[in-house]
């Protein structure tokens, strides 16, 4: 019974300490209880000792998982128990990884281990067809991001070390507590970890002070139409939806507006791609311009492509009958008084909704099941690059779209390509009023942080926002009301440390938990009895 009790504490202690409602100063141990029941577990003489681990640590991610990510379900009920389930059981088997090597190694080399070990998780959730780095650890101090202003050096995975390293140095602590009942040990452990978490506290709040938003500003203004996805989106046609953009518009455009932002797929009656600039978006983002010269008018909008030439089928093609396919397209596009339409394609895409991971291997076994998170059930057709829109004024910005704004180090990528700020486009409306849109703009202070960009952030139903380079939101619009909001943004030609090295800190996880790994178990073989 105690060591489900120990089980269950760090799953409540992992969900009392996320974004937006926790504490993260919870997360520096939270983890402690789940690694003081591993130890006792291991040590002990019990039959199937992987099993009951394996069930420990499941019991722990899935309460954290279910506590913070629970919104899911709000969009589908399949679709949110898949992912909290899986999500829960690769945590677990991560945990059961460093169990493995901690029976063949000591205390230091095993702490390594599954401090990389965890990272290279995470990457692998940036990375792999079943991405899903929501709860990746260093997202958690997005609330608290004055904190963590070093991100500007580190990425997420700064906080995902710093995480671990506290827990680690207070687990050794009750560790040696236990052995030598001395409560030396405690006061040492309570010394180092005020230490850990202070000191990088400090050289946060330092750079906090030195960062600089002088320089150049541009008027923006995002717009809120929101809509409802359940029952009005797909029910309103795209005249509807421009005559109600060019009506928030004019609320607050002034003359010294320069960009005007409307949310994801907006326009969603699924315009033809080559078609698009006799389309209805088209058409109404001409009348925005004509009102106003000046402006560039970036929007959301559905776009397809059917074609019959077997020659142009992709692996995001979407097969209709025999010689009939289509490509779907989330997409952004920009529209100026003095140049030609510019285009950029969601190209990280939503599990299941939008992408059908591993497809060649899962087809032939589930035909098409989809795991639907929100949205319309269809492969979404990708790009390769980062597109960034040039404005008028030869500023540019990244058109960031909904999910993509979780990565960070793929989101430096626009920054790479020229972006001086960055527009996040999305509609969080599938998962209602919740902790999901919550956490999702409280995620983009991060990005903000990481490249040291001001962030434009529309959303349909809610919460737009303005985010300065400090992580800070500076204005914004509530959930579920519908309007526009006008600020003046820094722009930023600057690169970080972060943008120009990316995920360093990951790459060196993955040597070294290779390392540790291959090091137990050769270590392994030659200590077993022959």
């Amino acid at each position: 019974m105690k060591n489900l009790l120990y089980a269950i504490s760090s799953g409540l202690l992992l969900a009392l300490a996320w974004p937006t409602y926790g504490f993260p100063l919870l997360l520096f141990f939270a983890f402690v209880p789940l690694l003081y029941v591993e130890f006792k577990v291991r040590n002990s003489k019990k039959k199937y000792i992987k099993w009951k681990i394996l069930g420990l640590a499941y019991l722990s991610f899935f309460l954290w998982n279910l506590t913070t990510t629970y919104w899911l379900y709000f969009s589908t009920p399949f679709g949110g128990a898949f992912a909290i389930l899986v999500n829960s059981l690769l945590m677990a088997l991560v945990f059961l990884l460093y169990h493995i090597v901690a029976k063949r190694t000591g205390f230091s080399a095993a702490s390594a281990f599954l401090i990389s070990i965890w990272m290279v998780f995470e990457k692998m959730h940036l990375a792999w067809e079943f991405s899903w780095p929501w709860l990746n650890l260093g997202n958690a101090f997005s609330e608290f991001q004055n904190w963590v202003q070093w991100y500007e050096y580190t990425g997420t995975f700064g906080g995902t070390l710093w995480i671990w390293l506290a827990n680690i140095a207070c687990f050794k602590a009750v560790l040696l507590y236990k052995e030598f009942q001395d409560k030396t040990f405690i006061y040492r452990g309570i010394f180092k970890m005020g230490l850990l978490i202070l000191i990088p506290i400090g050289v946060s709040y330092l750079i906090l002070n030195q960062v600089n938003e002088e320089g150049e500003t541009l008027e923006v203004v995002i717009l809120q139409p929101n809509i409802n996805p359940y029952t009005e989106k797909y029910n309103t046609t795209d005249t509807r939806i421009g005559e109600l953009l060019l009506e928030l518009s004019e609320e607050k455009v002034s003359k010294d507006t320069k960009l005007i932002v409307a949310p994801e797929t907006v326009f969603a009656d699924g315009t033809v791609l080559p078609n698009f600039e006799r389309s209805e978006a088209a058409f109404f983002a001409r009348q925005i311009i004509n009102r106003y010269p000046q402006v560039n008018f970036l929007s959301g909008i559905s776009f397809f492509e059917r074609f019959g030439d077997p020659d142009k089928v992709r692996a995001q093609s979407n097969q209709l009958g025999p010689n009939d396919w289509y490509d779907d397209y989330n997409s952004a596009f920009l529209m100026t008084a003095d140049s030609e339409p510019q285009l950029y394609h969601k190209s990280k895409l939503v599990v299941g909704v939008e992408n059908f991971p591993y497809q060649e291997i899962l087809k032939p076994i589930l035909g098409d099941v989809m795991i639907d998170l929100g949205g319309t059930v269809a492969m979404k057709t990708t790009q390769e690059d980062r597109e960034v829109f040039l404005l008028n004024n030869r500023w540019a910005t990244a058109p960031i779209i909904c999910y993509e704004s979780v990565y960070g180090a793929y989101v430096t990528g626009y920054v790479k390509n020229g972006a001086d700020f960055l527009s996040i486009i999305t509609n969080d409306a599938w998962w209602g009023n919740t902790q999901g849109h919550k956490q999702h703009l409280s995620y983009a202070k991060l990005r903000a942080i990481e490249t040291r960009r001001d962030v434009v952030r529309s959303a349909n139903t809610g919460i737009s926002a303005f985010i300065n380079q400090k992580g800070e939101v500076t204005k914004s619009l509530g959930y579920e009301k519908r309007g526009s909001i006008k600020s003046d943004i820094h722009l930023n030609t600057e690169k970080t440390f972060y943008v120009k090295y990316g995920d360093y800190l990951a790459r060196i996880a993955q040597f070294l938990a290779l390392f540790i790994f291959l090091f137990a178990i050769v270590k392994y073989k030659r200590n077993r009895p022959s």
